[in-house]
């Protein structure tokens, strides 16, 4: 945890843990395989307790007291872009040629009680968010399992980038000639779809050290599986004492041992 909460260096904890720096990097890596192997299955699938059916309408019902034009949405999904250091080969691949910056792309879904329902990733910095979709898998787990107790189909929110599916919706995107209802739709998903970045930034406010891209060498260390863990006990500190998306959306997010157990 101190290693995650700012970019320091391992030398810089030695005097509080008194351990060398090689062991210091032996237990920050093996502490965070263990966390992902053990843990790591609550980001990749959307069967969990605590996305039971009927959870997941009360959480479309919160979305749409808050004025969202969709009374089925129950949560948002959107790409975040991660810098890296430089790598020394195959620079182009991770290149995002949008961000101009060297990174590694992520695909979130978060509800609207604070906690990310799935994340895919990390894949090239290059990558469109459409293509992360369809490498992900998501679509099929949502075919599944994003469902109302009474069998109604339930759907997430996105931004122009992804297609327009039952289980998928985003905004009317005419270039031009928008009728005042199709605007009024676009507003209305916008101001809540805005969730999503909320938590994005909630990560890197508490884990700093994956926002400090000279740190971050693929190929020296396990990049994308430190954000994933990050996103973990994100959710756990949202478990613990919520977070700015659940007191907008009125949701109270599920005990620590109820997301980690089921119970």
């Amino acid at each position: 945890m101190r290693r995650l909460a700012f970019p320091c260096r391992y030398g810089d904890l030695v005097p509080r843990f008194a351990r060398p720096v090689p062991q210091l990097s032996m237990i920050t890596n093996m502490v965070i395989s263990d966390i992902y192997e053990r843990y790591g299955h609550l980001l990749l699938s959307l069967d969990q307790p605590w996305l039971s059916r009927a959870n997941l309408k009360s959480f479309a019902d919160a979305v749409h007291a808050k004025g969202a034009a969709l009374t089925n949405c129950w949560g948002f999904v959107d790409g975040t872009v991660r810098p890296i250091c430089r790598p020394g080969r195959n620079q182009r691949t991770v290149y995002s040629g949008h961000k101009r910056v060297h990174a590694l792309k992520f695909q979130s879904v978060v509800a609207p009680n604070g906690l990310i329902a799935n994340l895919y990733g990390p894949v090239e910095g290059r990558r469109h968010d459409a293509a992360m979709l369809a490498m992900s898998g998501l679509m099929g787990e949502l075919e599944q399992h994003s469902f109302a107790p009474d069998g109604e189909a339930l759907c997430i929110y996105g931004d122009p980038a992804y297609p327009h599916r039952i289980h998928l919706q985003c905004p009317s995107q005419q270039r031009q000639g928008l009728t005042q209802e199709q605007q009024a739709f676009n507003q209305s998903m916008s101001q809540v779809r805005v969730s999503v970045e909320w938590v994005f930034k909630e990560i890197v406010t508490y884990f700093k050290f994956i926002d400090f891209k000279k740190e971050l060498k693929i190929g020296l260390s396990p990049v994308g599986k430190t954000y994933a863990v990050c996103a973990l006990l994100q959710n756990a500190l949202t478990c613990l004492y919520g977070s700015n998306t659940a007191k907008y959306f009125d949701i109270e997010p599920p005990t620590l041992e109820f997301y980690f157990n089921g119970q």
